[in-house]
């Protein structure tokens, strides 16, 4: 339960709506459970997460143009900008406060799924790796 929990909470935390999940891991980490376990339960919810961002980006797009909330015009403008630095873009999708939006803004211009889940993967993988393996209770 303690790792669905985790699971969970970074997943949100992925999303668009506001949370973290870094204090929970730190307080799992405190309890002894298992870091490997912990570390993939936080970056599997929190890459979901971004996936879940980069969907409604896509299919927004849609519901956008429909709405004329958005021109084909800007549209192409971002999907070229995002082609141009994307993949440096997306290594802080796990920066808190920027990093969510970047995942949305990847869906919308269409980028490309296997490449934005491969940068998300290692972006997100190495910041809780890096908490993990940098907590004081990762050492006991």
């Amino acid at each position: 339960m303690l790792y669905l929990t985790l699971f969970t909470v970074s997943l949100l935390a992925a999303t668009l709506l506001p949370g973290g999940s870094e204090a929970l891991l730190l307080y799992d980490l405190s309890s002894g459970a298992n870091s490997v376990l912990l570390l993939i339960s936080a970056t599997a919810g929190n890459v979901l997460g971004s996936v879940i961002n980069y969907i409604i980006g896509k299919k927004g797009i849609e519901y956008l143009v429909g709405k004329r909330y958005a021109k084909e015009r800007d549209l192409a403008k971002a999907h070229r900008l995002f082609e141009k630095y994307g993949a440096v873009a997306l290594l802080f999708s796990w920066m808190p406060v920027v990093g969510d939006p970047i995942t949305f803004i990847a869906g919308v211009s269409g980028y490309d799924f296997r490449r934005f889940l491969l940068l998300v993967l290692l972006a997100k993988g190495v910041r809780y790796g890096v908490l993990v393996s940098c907590s004081p209770f990762f050492f006991k």
